[in-house]
């Protein structure tokens, strides 16, 4: 069996119909509001990979408890809204077209059935509660749920907007990348510097990271301001207490920021050589802002841990946890 596979939301509709359909929701009741708390602490547990993307999209959608006519909700929505399908999207076959999509199947049934596309694969939510009944389907999921559905299926093409559908690109004979309405061959994909960056540093593991990073922060500023009461050259109490951090620092970033709970001597080593970029920029900091700015000690341990933050993320993703994604 041989299909065409497209992921929907920014693909070939242009923006987030999850977003679309919430604001459209919150439009006809302001009193959704109430749920913005807990879902915003779901959110904020989901980053710091407490819990996971599906139980923080549970959360999400629990907002359609308080409406009775789904039914005609997401009729109203769609007639609004079928205008952001994609003009380039409209005027192919969809005769063997597989929309896999992380959005809600509830959300996306009357588009696929408008479009008369092959089959729908998405995350199966309780249009009642919005709970989710079976994994988000993103990333290796998608590939899996095909797999469950179709036996010896070929994907001839696979279209999305998002590197996080490389597992579905890597079995699929060709891969080809939609950047707002143009269409790019994966292969030829050059992302833009914004978007790099925003890759890099806008994502959980990043956020993680700068989380555990204030402790680490905290704990150096601390350490080396308690050595300096004792050692009066500033400079040795600042390399004394960045060690003492150092350590407290590598079973931090293995348990939460890169979920690594396999500790040892020689990942101790090379975290260690990650960090020396680190060491050299805050000790070079260190030496600018006390022995020739002359600022208070304190304060130039604050500024020398946060200047070198972005930094110590790229060198452990790449050297140390070897998580940088593709």
């Amino acid at each position: 069996m041989k299909i065409i596979a497209y992921d929907f939301d920014g693909t070939i509709y242009d923006g987030d119909s999850s977003v679309d359909f919430y604001k459209y929701c919150f439009k006809k009741k302001k009193s959704i509001s109430k749920y913005w708390f807990k879902q915003l602490w779901f959110l904020t547990l989901y980053i710091l990979g407490i819990k996971s993307k599906t139980e923080m999209k549970t959360v999400f959608f629990c907002f359609l408890k308080d409406f009775e006519n789904k039914e005609s909700l997401l009729e109203e929505f769609w007639k609004k809204h079928m205008k952001k399908i994609k003009q380039w999207y409209l005027e192919k076959d969809h005769e063997n077209d597989i929309i896999i999509s992380a959005s809600p199947e509830f959300l996306l049934e009357i588009p696929a059935k408008k479009l008369k596309v092959k089959d729908l694969i998405s995350s199966v939510v309780d249009l009642k509660t919005g709970k989710f009944l079976k994994e988000n389907c993103y990333g290796e999921e998608k590939v899996k749920r095909i797999n469950e559905k179709y036996q010896n299926v070929e994907i001839k093409e696979m279209y999305t907007d998002s590197t996080s559908d490389l597992p579905m690109i890597e079995v699929s004979k060709h891969g080809f990348m939609v950047i707002k309405n143009t269409i790019i061959p994966y292969q030829e994909y050059k992302p833009s510097f914004v978007k790099k960056v925003k890759h890099t540093f806008f994502n959980p593991e990043f956020i993680r990271f700068v989380f555990v990073g204030c402790i680490n922060t905290f704990n150096g500023v601390l350490f080396a301001y308690l050595y300096s009461l004792f050692i009066k050259n500033a400079t040795v109490a600042f390399v004394i207490g960045y060690i003492t951090s150092l350590l407290i620092s590598y079973l931090l970033n293995s348990y939460i920021t890169f979920k690594d709970k396999k500790l040892g001597i020689k990942k101790l080593i090379k975290f260690s050589i990650s960090y020396i970029p680190n060491f050299v920029i805050q000790l070079i900091s260190v030496f600018i802002f006390i022995d020739i700015l002359h600022l208070h000690k304190l304060v130039a341990y604050i500024v020398a841990a946060i200047i070198g933050i972005p930094i110590t993320y790229l060198a452990l993703s790449i050297f140390t946890f070897q998580t940088k994604k593709r």
